[in-house]
């Protein structure tokens, strides 16, 4: 199955022919031609009012999603969408023809990716299908102000400071209980993780990830910065992260999830910091949709950029702001459980989470010390709208990694602990295959050792543990998610449904009601012990209703029949 899928997508990937895999992602239009040196060009996502007269249907998912993709949802009871078409070809094709450069479309914003100049962009925004840009700016420089950037580099990520070994590594994997799930059988096999990071360089010649590609468990790579499909030549960071889940080299280093298989993408360009890099996200993780992975996992963030006008605030870290944030809940609404980074900003002026990590369905992963002590450089929670962040820890300070060179090492920040939370999840999901992907959140957050008194600092803490016993699955039946506050009845319903609280002490309540993409239908504060809610015009399907205030937040599938 491994090696058909990547046959599969690689024609994607690399061909031009007419297919329908190629439309979705957009993969390689236009590549070829330059530009002219006397303009000044910048990226953009257009954004576009329909996709009417489209020649996709949610009736013939096949055209454009894989057969693993399409099984993830059925199996969850995932409906595809309109919000899963590709763009209509039409609309692409018209966009290029004023002269734009095409890097990818998005289903999920049903947008295109283009580089152009002013003169261009005016003549696309005139199209009768184009509603706008996202963010009603360029959301890269422009190739007039790169090329007078300084060539010197900066580091976002972390920082290497000694060596080490497996001895030391099962630190990492003990502490959420990913060592017993090992020692259970789970290690990740038939479990697909998509790595979205800033290069995975030499992956690909050093000796540690040699097993990775005798199984063949790297089902595929693409570098959307560069539109190419080589990842191993670029930044060092993806490889450190790769090796926390999928490193198996037994007396020295054994990652969280040794036997689980791998898409490896690149959207983040390490050298500059451009909201242009979240539209690469954005459109690596439909890809990774489409491909039909069970897990993505991200040590990426954004709150600052070179251009301090595109900077942003903590009010915009709210789950539904940025191009990121709305990407990873598109993502998790498929059935995939995504893993983010926290940031490291817990010692700096920005001090709080940075996005995507802000998105409601994410697992966002904060940092502790082999003593499960906070990071200090960890960032804190909540978020602006505020829900509990980071949802869960793992050790991110002095983590055992492998680095570029080949070498075992020690590394720290938050880019270590979410792959080794994802790790742990993939082969946590792999134990108990019947969990949706919101139970599967819903259940490592209840595990955590900070469940009933979330804080700030910790979120819901670290899962499992070393006191924990895996070998009994944290399940949570019908609901999805944590319900110890609150019930709701029926459920499944039909016409309104009543929402009670325990032990209701005074303080107000805030309330959403979501579809399963993430869309907010109902809202409101709840003042009361309990209260009736109209869903009589709700069509038949699934849906949560999320309830918080300062102390408590929780998450309740509903069912309407």
């Amino acid at each position: 199955m491994a090696n058909e899928n990547l046959s599969h997508y690689e024609l994607m990937e690399l061909k031009t022919r007419q297919s329908s895999f190629l439309v979705s992602v957009v993969i390689g239009l236009c590549l070829l031609g330059s530009q002219a040196t006397a303009q000044s060009y910048a990226k953009y996502l257009v954004l576009l009012k329909d996709k009417a007269a489209s020649p996709y249907s949610t009736t013939k998912p096949e055209a454009f999603l894989s057969t693993r993709s399409i099984n993830r949802r059925t199996k969850q009871g995932i409906s595809v969408t309109t919000r899963d078409l590709p763009v209509n070809p039409s609309y692409i094709t018209a966009i290029r023809q004023t002269g734009a450069k095409v890097w990818y479309s998005s289903r999920w914003l049903n947008a295109v990716y283009v580089e152009t100049d002013n003169t261009t962009l005016q003549k696309i925004l005139q199209l009768s299908f184009v509603k706008g840009i996202e963010g009603n700016h360029a959301l890269s420089a422009s190739t007039t102000a790169l090329s007078a950037r300084a060539s010197a580099t900066r580091s976002k990520f972390a920082q290497t400071v000694d060596d080490a070994s497996y001895g030391n590594g099962i630190t990492q994997a003990k502490m959420i209980g990913a060592s017993k799930l090992h020692n259970l059988g789970f290690q990740g096999e038939g479990m697909l993780i998509g790595v979205l990071d800033a290069g995975f360089k030499n992956v690909n010649i050093i000796p540690h990830f040699k097993p990775l590609f005798d199984e063949n468990r790297i089902l595929g790579t693409y570098d959307f910065v560069k539109n190419e499909k080589s990842v191993y030549e670029d930044d060092e960071h993806g490889t450190s992260v790769l090796s926390c889940m999928g490193a198996n080299v037994i007396g020295s280093f054994i990652g969280t999830s040794p036997k689980a298989s791998f898409l490896l993408l690149r959207s983040e360009d390490a050298d500059t910091e451009y909201p242009i890099e979240e539209a690469n996200w954005l459109i690596a993780a439909e890809y990774a949709d489409s491909v039909g992975v069970d897990l993505i996992n991200s040590s990426l963030g954004y709150n600052e950029f070179d251009d301090e006008k595109l900077n942003y605030t903590y009010q915009n870290m709210d789950g539904k702001t940025t191009i990121a944030a709305r990407a990873a809940d598109w993502a998790a609404a498929t059935g995939i459980v995504v893993c983010i980074s926290a940031g490291n900003e817990g010692a700096k002026a920005w001090k709080y989470i940075a996005t995507p990590a802000d998105a409601d369905s994410v697992l966002a992963v904060g940092a502790v010390t082999s003593t499960e002590l906070k990071a200090s450089f960890s960032s804190f929670g909540p978020s602006a709208d505020g829900r509990v962040k980071p949802d869960l820890m793992a050790m991110g300070q002095s983590s055992v990694v492998i680095s570029a060179t080949g070498n075992i090492t020690n590394s720290s920040g938050t880019s270590f602990a979410s792959p080794i939370l994802c790790g742990m999840a993939a082969c946590y999901w792999q134990q108990n295959p019947s969990l949706t992907t919101m139970q599967v959140i819903a259940n490592l957050r209840k595990a955590g050792n900070r469940y009933t008194t979330p804080t700030p600092e910790y979120g819901y803490g670290i899962p499992f543990g070393t006191s924990i016993d895996t070998t009994t699955p944290v399940i949570l039946g019908n609901e999805p998610t944590e319900t110890h506050f609150f019930q709701v009845s029926p459920n499944p319903f039909q016409e309104t449904i009543t929402l009670t609280l325990a032990n209701y002490k005074g303080k107000p309540y805030q309330f959403v009601l979501m579809n399963v993409l993430g869309n907010t239908l109902w809202s409101g504060t709840l003042s009361s012990s309990s209260m009736t809610i109209p869903t009589e015009n709700l069509q038949k399907g699934i849906y949560f209703l999320r309830v918080m205030n300062e102390e408590q937040a929780g998450i309740m599938k509903l069912v309407a029949w």
